[in-house]
């Protein structure tokens, strides 16, 4: 099934409101806008109703054709309804495979372990435990804070500005992004959030290695402090490209610090790897370019092929809980596990790691070609085919560090121009300003050069129509 992107109606001259009631004239999106729950995120920024999908393209009802590069939020790391995958599914069925099992095992269950294992580095794997939890990533991060809390018998966790673990209520707790923590009473208590290294808007008003070196020596002044006013932790949790925060990666040199910090006062690691790991950032696993070996890895999203699946992968010293005390109906999908083995395998087979890098490398180029055009994007980042762009105001006065305000309201209208032009994208960050690129890792040199084709199209309508609402300078 292939599928060829359709001519594109010539952008229409009004605002964001006009272009998105263009796309959205369906009569799925009218019954889900009526019926679906307020929670409902992204069809208010991606609105179109799907019908069928191939590799990194889907087609709508009304016939129109994206390259989608959200891939289910990271989670179709082969694109949509790839032959081994479908093939594996099908087998399972064909074959007779219970779908749900608990935590029983059955032939598939072992495979899929023995290759998850294998595809993470032999010093953490050899010695490491699984635990599959429920379907979301959101369940593993809770099942990785009770994990390192029944070891240390403590309760105080750790974690980072800007980053982003679910949305239940022991991992919103540990979410920096504060829009639906608001109104949300009893969150877990005892986190406490730390400068993640952010060196285009440095927390210390620094940049380049100031920013990575104030921040850790930030960390371990605040742990050695008698008076920090902070229990000694049960647990640290970080991402290494925080992904919803902005597609922020942390340094390595940062890395090596914490991982030595946390180290030295033994204080768990959880390294989430939900939407960076197997392969995204150009290596399998993110933790692996900085060299160091977290305690434990929360895996969600690709690790199930596009099926919902999750699990906590930790050192055998921290295997100190009850049976029994972390549990879940779905956490014996069978189909997922069928999915997944098929996915690592590929993944690994087919050097798809290496292909994010390569391919991650050509489209970064192209943003930054974008970007010397373009004032209003003020800074691309990310590794592998884990990036982003963030849009800021180019008309409005510098912080001290000559870095624009952030411009959600451009930056959506980007969103949407891409979007009416055939490439789905999803906006983070802070203020909601960062374009992302989250493109399936079987994206090939021809379609990158599409993506970059249709966004600086987008960007450049947007900033005309910018031009156009403000008007020249008042004399």
């Amino acid at each position: 099934m292939k599928f060829q992107l359709e001519e594109t109606k010539p952008p229409l001259p009004n605002g964001t409101e006009a272009a998105v009631a263009d796309i959205c004239s369906n009569p799925y999106l009218e019954h889900q806008a009526a019926r679906e729950s307020n929670a409902r995120s992204y069809p208010r920024r991606i609105p179109i109703a799907l019908r069928k999908a191939s590799g990194i393209y889907v087609q709508d009802t009304d016939g129109r054709t994206y390259i989608d590069c959200l891939a289910g939020a990271g989670a179709l790391a082969l694109g949509h309804n790839h032959p081994v995958v479908v093939d594996a599914i099908q087998r399972a069925l064909a074959e007779g495979l219970p779908m749900q099992t608990l935590d029983l095992t059955t032939p598939v269950k072992h495979q899929f372990m023995e290759a998850l294992l294998a595809s993470l580095p032999a010093e953490f794997s050899t010695h490491a435990r699984i635990q599959f939890c429920g379907p979301s990533g959101a369940d593993a991060v809770e099942a990785a804070v009770k994990l390192v809390k029944t070891f240390r018998r403590r309760r105080t966790m750790l974690s980072f500005h800007g980053g982003y673990h679910g949305m239940t209520n022991g991992a919103l707790s540990l979410t920096g992004y504060l829009g639906p923590k608001e109104a949300v009473a009893g969150l877990m208590a005892d986190v406490h959030f730390l400068p993640y290294p952010y060196e285009y808007r440095c927390p210390f008003g620094e940049g380049g290695d100031r920013s990575h070196r104030l921040s850790s020596a930030y960390i371990e002044h605040l742990l050695d402090d008698p008076n920090s006013g902070i229990l000694s932790p049960a647990g640290m949790i970080l991402e290494v490209i925080q992904g919803e925060g902005g597609v922020i990666p942390a340094p390595d040199p940062w890395l090596q610090e914490i991982r030595r910090i946390t180290h030295e006062r033994s204080i768990p690691l959880i390294v989430d790897e939900i939407q960076t790991g197997l392969g995204r950032t150009g290596v399998l696993y993110a933790f692996q370019q900085a060299g160091i070996l977290p305690d434990v890895v929360v895996l969600s999203k690709a690790i199930g092929g596009g099926l919902p699946l999750s699990v906590v992968v930790y050192h055998e010293s921290l295997d100190q809980w009850a049976p029994g005390a972390h549990a879940g109906t779905f956490r014996g999908n069978q189909l997922a596990m069928a999915s997944g083995l098929a996915t690592i395998r590929y993944v690994q087979e087919h050097r798809l790691d290496e292909h994010a890098r390569v391919m991650g490398e050509r489209l970064k180029a192209h943003l930054c070609e974008i970007q010397a055009v373009f004032e209003s994007i003020g800074d691309v980042r990310g590794r592998g085919l884990m990036l982003g762009a963030e849009i800021v105001n180019p008309d409005a006065p510098p912080d001290a560090r000559d870095c624009y305000p952030a411009d959600p309201a451009r930056a959506l209208r980007i969103q949407t121009e891409a979007l009416r032009r055939g490439l789905i994208l999803e906006l983070g960050g802070r203020s909601n300003s960062t374009v992302r690129f989250l493109p399936p890792l079987i994206v090939t040199a021809e379609q990158i050069d599409a993506i970059a084709e249709i966004l600086t199209e987008a960007v450049r309508v947007t900033e005309r129509e910018v031009l156009v609402s403000t008007g020249p300078a008042a004399p």
